[in-house]
């Protein structure tokens, strides 16, 4: 099991209580079905009933967090189904804000993408799942903040808290986050060269292969 430092200090309690409840669901400490009983978070966090519930209705809308009349809050199970059309959404869209990023990211655009990697590649070296997950994050908004397309940043970004879920299935199998890694930098390579196209195929076969990969996470799962 993935451990994590549940202690919350005083400082924005409510905000800390939702990041340490988010890290939990996305690196797989809590897992889809899983119950979430108020006072046994409370201890685990050090934190008051209001601000776990206030946490918990965060992370209902990221919709990380299904909260059910009579029945409490619980992990939602994302069925493969429901994983295969986000996948299919994301190749569409992270392809076309690929290609206009390579006609419209600036420099400093670019420079954050590559500290975005070289982030990612530390992660990587130390098995730092979270931080994997929320720097290949960092490197996609960027992306989409230089695509000069809000509806697509919009759309994407509805989709955010579930595409890390997936992205964290994907990065537990071996080996996956060094090659992550080779397709991320293609798409960073092909941006700086402004080669709109082969951003586009760059950003297509990554998606394409971290659904392989995410698909290989829910059988293995699904033999425990």
């Amino acid at each position: 099991m993935t451990l994590i430092d549940f202690r919350v200090s005083p400082k924005t309690v409510q905000q800390q209580t939702a990041e340490k409840l988010r890290e939990a669901i996305l690196t797989g400490v809590f897992k889809p079905g899983d119950r979430l009983l108020e006072a046994e978070l409370c201890e685990m966090l050090g934190v008051s009933r209001p601000s776990v519930r206030e946490a918990l209705r965060s992370l209902e809308a990221e919709r990380l967090v299904s909260i059910v009349p009579n029945k409490g809050p619980h992990i939602p199970v994302l069925t493969w189904e429901r994983a295969t059309e986000i996948y299919k959404v994301r190749a569409l869209l992270e392809g076309e804000a690929a290609s206009l990023a390579a006609q419209f990211a600036t420099d400093v655009s670019i420079k954050k993408m590559r500290v975005a990697l070289n982030v990612f590649e530390k992660a990587a070296r130390g098995a730092d799942a979270a931080a994997e997950v929320s720097s290949t994050a960092d490197f996609y908004a960027e992306i989409l903040r230089s695509c000069a397309n809000s509806i697509i940043e919009e759309m994407l970004s509805g989709l955010l808290a579930r595409v890390n879920y997936l992205r964290a299935r994907s990065m537990s199998m071996p080996g996956r986050a060094k090659v992550s890694l080779k397709e991320m930098k293609a798409i960073l390579e092909a941006i700086e060269s402004r080669d709109g196209e082969a951003a586009r195929r760059a950003a297509i076969y990554h998606v394409e292969q971290a659904y392989a990969s995410a698909h290989e996470a829910y059988k293995r799962e699904r033999s425990e």
